[in-house]
């Protein structure tokens, strides 16, 4: 690990000292995919005796806030973070605005990107999970994206619900090995897809896999850096050729 990896390590074993120590729940800042992985390879083996979870406000979420809470409590206290629905003044005259467009106005509010959990791009309005201090000053400060102005409304977190859309691919591999699924779900070649495991871009499940014969499980979300994300869901059938014929939903 570097320093970076390594502080974020000691800090995330520091909350659950502090839950333990205190008999309280506490809260980190969103994590990445690949700070969730290294919280899960580095430091939850070694915590003291507290429970712990990760919510992201929806299933599926990439961005998500780890929970630590006394251990055998009884309770659980949802994970301190908003939505807010970021909505154009006049909508007939708002442009077509991407999470990059979304995510761009908040960082240049002076936003960590901590503080910011998923952004769901919606017909003509957006849904931002933050941190409470975030949340504030995106109420307070965003007026306008690109040439969109804007308003924000702090919406109901426990009762949100989000559907992904899903687009259904079929087609046949030699196994459901890493690598050869990542080559169907992405149109690539398989040589191609090695260097996105092997530069460690590619999570199963929200963990780091850095081999490319891992093979999949129906049920795993596959997310990849820069490509996005699919579920394996099954193996259809297999081939007279001894393929295998495999469905998975990609997000799109």
């Amino acid at each position: 690990m570097n320093r970076e990896e390594q502080m974020l390590c000691r800090h995330l074993m520091d909350l659950a000292e502090t839950c333990y120590r205190r008999d309280i729940p506490i809260f980190s800042d969103f994590l990445s995919l690949y700070e969730q992985s290294l919280f899960h390879q580095y430091v939850a083996g070694g915590l003291p005796p507290v429970d712990f979870c990760l919510d992201g406000g929806y299933e599926y979420a990439e961005r998500k806030i780890l929970a630590f809470e006394p251990a055998g409590a009884g309770y659980h206290i949802p994970a301190s973070f908003c939505a807010l629905e970021i909505l154009p003044l006049q909508a007939k005259f708002s442009e077509d605005l991407t999470h990059r467009d979304y995510l761009g106005a908040l960082i240049h509010l002076g936003l960590d990107r901590s503080g910011i959990g998923d952004i769901l791009p919606m017909d003509k309005s957006c849904v931002v999970f933050c941190t409470a201090p975030a949340a504030d000053l995106i109420c307070r400060e965003l007026t306008r994206i690109r040439h969109t102005s804007v308003h924000c409304v702090r919406t109901d977190r426990e009762s949100f619900e989000y559907s992904p859309h899903f687009e259904d691919i079929r087609g046949t591999v030699a196994s459901v090995r890493l690598d050869s699924v990542l080559a169907l779900a992405f149109s690539g070649s398989r040589s191609r897809l090695v260097g996105l495991i092997e530069g460690e871009k590619v999570f199963v499940n929200g963990r780091l896999v850095n081999s490319n014969a891992y093979r999949l499980s129906p049920g795993d979300v596959v997310s990849v850096r820069g490509f996005g994300k699919f579920i394996y869901q099954q193996e259809v059938s297999q081939t007279k050729k001894g393929r295998y014929l495999i469905l998975i939903q990609k997000f799109i």
